[in-house]
């Protein structure tokens, strides 16, 4: 049977964002177990500026991006729990920033009715980060409260929207004005502008000297360590990202010097490691986007072939919400 080609973004060396090539590849062809997307939204994320640099070694030449939503074009062997234009969504997909994708039938999830194609892309992966963050991670009850850095960005947003659900007090931190708006109109009670004070000053004289349970970095470096100083005895430090960069190691005793303190560095992958916990958080993510309750921001759009400019925003921190790419 003769190659189909497709439109991809091809990186072949690491580097900047000039290393994402726009280009045709062959159209993949579902094996055994697999399904073959017809992309019409692609979810950009950090973990792609990693891989891009180097940071997070990959086998070169490689098509990034792992989230998309669209529907359902073929499926290989042995595949009957989906069929061909189904509209659905995966965090696992291969190579998703093209016109297709390939991902395993045990890693796809349906967009339920009242959910768009750019909604699925948009919330999924950053979705299911926010739930298993704020339920399983570090539980929130009533009573608790988080300081959510990077809030006016993607899993920020939906961090401080769940967060609130759970009856938790939101302290988050934004560079503007602008993004400190967006991050109290997603539930944070309080927004510290960094740019402008120190969050950690201002974190003890919002709690009344007390600290908070847990701090919620996707920034690291040059949040990291200042975050241990926010946090009450027994708090924890959620590291979940390192868009400022990697972190330097800690020595234990930092741990007992700062209060008996709790560190962790989870992934998403680590909490949907089974189908049925991944189709039960995105059930649930994709359920409050369907009736309203979880407010979903696309903060920029643009076509697969501008994949180096959005990274470049991305990675400047000039986005709000979440990032897409449209094949």
């Amino acid at each position: 049977m003769p190659e189909v080609p497709m439109r991809a973004i091809r990186v072949l060396a690491t580097g900047g964002p000039e290393v994402l090539e726009h280009a045709d590849v062959p159209r993949p062809v579902p094996g055994p177990g697999q399904v073959l997307i017809r992309i019409e939204a692609t979810g950009v994320n950090f973990i792609e500026v990693y891989q891009r640099t180097g940071l997070y070694p990959v086998a070169l030449p490689a098509t990034p991006g792992g989230e998309a939503a669209g529907t359902v074009h073929s499926v290989g062997e042995g595949v009957s729990a989906f069929r061909p234009g189904e509209r659905v969504a995966s965090t696992s997909m291969t190579g998703a920033y093209a016109e297709y994708g390939l991902v395993a039938a045990d890693r796809l999830v349906r967009i339920p009715e009242g959910v768009t194609t750019r909604q699925a892309a948009a919330v999924l992966l950053q979705g299911m980060t926010a739930h298993y963050l704020v339920s399983a991670t570090r539980p929130l009850a009533p009573g608790d409260t988080c300081l959510v850095h990077a809030a006016a960005g993607g899993t920020g947003l939906l961090i401080c929207q769940v967060a609130r659900k759970r009856g938790a007090r939101v302290i988050g931190t934004a560079s503007t004005g602008e993004k400190a708006a967006l991050a109290r109109a997603a539930g944070a009670h309080e927004v510290i502008i960094y740019t402008r004070e120190d969050f950690v000053v201002r974190t003890k004289d919002l709690t009344g000297g007390a600290g908070v349970q847990v701090v919620y970095d996707s920034v690291g470096r040059t949040t990291f360590l200042s975050g241990f100083d926010c946090l009450a005895p027994r708090g924890m430090m959620v590291l979940f990202g390192q868009s400022s960069g990697p972190v330097a190691p800690v020595d234990p005793q930092l741990l007992v010097q700062k209060g008996s303190l709790f560190l962790t560095r989870p992934t998403l992958n680590a909490y949907i490691a089974t189908p049925a916990e991944l189709q039960a958080r995105a059930t649930e993510v994709l359920g409050w986007v369907a009736s309203g309750a979880l407010s979903v921001r696309v903060g920029a759009a643009f076509p697969l072939a501008a994949a180096a400019q959005a990274h470049r925003e991305l990675e400047g921190r000039r986005t709000t919400g979440k990032v897409l790419l449209l094949p």
